[in-house]
């Protein structure tokens, strides 16, 4: 039996596979153990647990790949831990595999082939991969002093525009009415409360409605251009193409794609998601519907 997970700071997407099958795929809230205490990881486990628990045997071999945000060298020991604590009863042996969710979207955008995986979803990401690990990262500092491109970053720069009066007032007051919100309940959102980046970016989907406006356009895509001026040009591998995965790169591929002939990259595979390039990499089929 396999588990596969991809869990982000906003979700996690889990396959469940044995015998070369995809049995199940389950949808938990995020898990970055950076970001969040023990007690929130586990909850999402437990949900994992209680809808996949009719699935494992005691007798099975469980083997665990786990792909997620802050599983650095710190957070890979966290992760570890509590994987273990919350599936020792679900395999006779359980193998665990912690890593970043960059690797995970390297090996799901680019296999065993070299090349430059990106993620851009609440957060982004990039790395140089050499078709086995990331022998290169630009630091992403997270959505205060980097993510560009993420969509914390974009509707950062939205609530810029708006608040600071440079995009029209009838934006503006879409944007108000849309979220039932006012000048000074945003500033508290933003600066009162825990986890502003996760605010930041449910204004993303507003920014695609309305991405038609040029005002709009140009936002993103300079953003966009900001992305890949900082993170992937330090690379020097104007050689290879640019993968992405992630929700925002999916959404605005046109304006991605712009970008990046702007700055002179050009854009190769674009997945919403990395599960089924990681499930194709562990020869995984996906069940049938």
């Amino acid at each position: 039996m396999i588990i596969i997970a991809d869990c982000g700071g906003t979700k996690g997407d889990w396959a469940i596979a044995d015998g070369g099958v995809c049995l199940r795929r389950v949808r938990t809230g995020g898990i970055n153990p950076f970001h969040q205490q023990p007690a929130d990881i586990r909850h999402q486990l437990e949900v994992l647990g209680a809808s996949c628990h009719d699935l494992f045997s005691v007798a099975d071999v469980l083997e665990v790949y786990f792909y997620g945000a802050g599983c650095n060298a710190v957070g890979s020991g966290v992760m570890e831990r509590l994987l273990a604590e919350a599936l020792s009863g679900y395999g006779a042996t359980l193998r665990l595999h912690v890593a970043s969710d960059l690797l995970g979207a390297a090996r799901a955008l680019c296999g065993r082939a070299e090349g430059i995986a990106c993620i851009l979803g609440t957060g982004s990401n990039s790395c140089l991969y050499d078709g086995t690990r990331i022998i290169d990262n630009t630091p992403p500092l997270g959505y205060i002093l980097g993510d560009e491109g993420s969509g914390a970053d974009l509707g950062k720069h939205f609530l810029h525009g708006v608040l600071k009066g440079l995009f029209p007032t009838q934006l503006r007051d879409a944007f108000y009415d849309a979220y039932h919100t006012s000048y000074n309940q945003l500033i508290q959102q933003i600066y009162q409360r825990s986890q502003a980046n996760r605010y930041l970016a449910t204004i993303a989907p507003f920014v695609h409605r309305h991405v038609g406006q040029q005002c709009v356009a140009d936002m993103v895509i300079t953003e966009f251009r900001h992305f890949f001026a900082d993170n992937i040009r330090r690379y020097q591998r104007p050689d290879l193409s640019v993968g992405f995965v992630g929700g925002i790169a999916h959404a605005f591929e046109p304006q991605l794609r712009q970008a990046a002939q702007l700055e002179g990259f050009q854009v190769g595979t674009i997945l919403s998601a990395p599960m089924p390039g990681l499930l194709t990499g562990l020869n995984i089929q996906e069940s049938p519907v």
